[in-house]
């Protein structure tokens, strides 16, 4: 049987990384963590996963999921604070798919205790 690698380039087993806080077994511990499991929510399609971990003041309808996607590479390229006793972080990244590269610095905040995407950055 073959482990399914995670697409947010841990190189740990999709289902002990990303899986693990898409199915809720566990949540992010940090900021970081809730991006790379965002980007795999968009490699695997997982809609829901989106936007459950979307601040409720920018939540949208819908999460513009396309299935055609393919999803190849995340880069981290910066974090400032988002850590384990933080209530806010930023995180800079690349994220790179067939046609073309995302590059944002997203705000991460903390709501009800858990971390979730708040919006893009200039």
């Amino acid at each position: 049987m073959t482990t399914k690698l995670c697409p947010c380039g841990t190189g740990q087993s999709y289902v002990d990384c990303c899986g693990a806080l898409h199915s809720g077994a566990r949540k992010a511990a940090t900021a970081e963590q809730l991006m790379r499991s965002r980007y795999s929510a968009f490699a695997v399609s997982d809609e829901d996963y989106l936007l459950r971990t979307w601040a409720a003041k920018h939540r949208p309808s819908s999460a513009g999921i396309d299935s055609t996607d393919r999803w190849l590479k995340l880069e981290i390229l910066a974090t400032e604070n988002g850590g384990l006793l933080q209530a806010e972080g930023v995180v800079e990244f690349r994220a790179h798919y067939v046609g073309g590269v995302v590059h944002e610095r997203s705000r991460f905040i903390r709501e009800n205790g858990q971390w979730v995407y708040a919006e893009g950055l200039e």
